[in-house]
């Protein structure tokens, strides 16, 4: 069965990565990637927001 055979794989694919502490040090980086992005878009949308108002204010006021 071709399902079974890629089930194979895939389970000899992940205990290999498992063995393989390069594996691991790559999801770890990926990791603190993805959660440093996290930070970064949330901060230039809190400031993207906060800039839009003051030209609102501005804006209003002339």
């Amino acid at each position: 069965m071709l399902s079974a055979g890629i089930w194979q794989w895939a389970s000899a694919c992940l205990q290999s990565a498992i063995r393989d502490r390069r594996a691991v040090t790559a999801v770890e980086y990926a990791l603190i990637a993805g959660i440093i992005a996290i930070a970064i878009v949330g901060g230039v949308t809190k400031i993207g927001n906060e800039v839009g108002a003051s030209f609102n204010r501005v804006s209003t006021g002339l």
